[in-house]
């Protein structure tokens, strides 16, 4: 089978939600010595964002837009390792995301990080419970443009603006737009603690995102 072929089959796991397929593929395009990076770019990355665009336009649900992550990311742990030194896939910017400190909901964050990745973003999921140090460690290890952090209770959003006192004090705060959201946070409070933006919902923060990103002028 030809690499044209792969790459086909490699996207229509993704949209199909079939993670076995996804691995399967991208298994045989490693072992046949393709571009690992046109699979990420022409098979993960199209897939993904041919999910994105459905499940905005409501023409899909949450359990599948989760699948398809979950197919591309098993996909990703075979090609991402076998890049050639220096080759890096195309992104429009990095985002190290998480749940703040105190706070174990993920559903929210995991959606927004699915849809930024099918929107071409590099995404660090640093997952739930994560204090600030988590997030600052982080950013000083990828050196992201943005960074998001998800607070679902009114008792957790506290946590937001410690994370953000964190970057300061890191040095890191000048160099980072920092995206606000969950069911707790307004536009409003976000505006009070000195964030730079905030996503109402998963489209949202991806448009949020990219203005962010923009605005920096990366």
């Amino acid at each position: 089978m030809g690499e044209t072929d792969l790459l086909k089959r490699l996207k229509e796991a993704i949209i199909n939600y079939d993670t076995e397929e996804a691995a399967k593929v991208a298994k045989e395009i490693v072992e046949k010595g393709f571009d690992p990076l046109e699979a990420i770019e022409k098979g993960v990355s199209e897939g993904l964002k041919i999910v994105g665009e459905k499940f905005g336009a409501g023409e899909i649900f949450l359990p599948m837009l989760m699948m398809a992550a979950q197919a591309a990311k098993e996909a990703l742990a075979i090609l991402e390792p076998m890049l050639k030194e220096g080759a890096s896939r195309k992104t429009i910017g990095k985002v190290v995301i998480g749940t703040v400190e105190g706070d174990i909901h993920d559903i929210g964050k995991n959606i927004v990080a699915t849809m930024l990745t099918a929107n071409g973003f590099e995404v660090y999921d640093i997952g739930v419970d994560a204090p600030a140090s988590k997030f600052v460690e982080k950013a000083k290890e990828v050196n992201p443009q943005i960074i998001g952090i998800s607070a679902l209770m009114t008792t957790t959003m506290q946590k937001v603006p410690e994370v953000i006192e964190a970057l300061k004090k890191a040095g890191l705060r000048e160099k980072v737009k920092v995206m606000v959201g969950g069911a707790a946070v307004t536009e409003e409070w976000a505006k009070q603690i000195g964030a730079d933006g905030y996503g109402e919902d998963a489209k949202a923060a991806v448009e949020v995102a990219k203005k962010l990103v923009l605005e920096r002028g990366d």
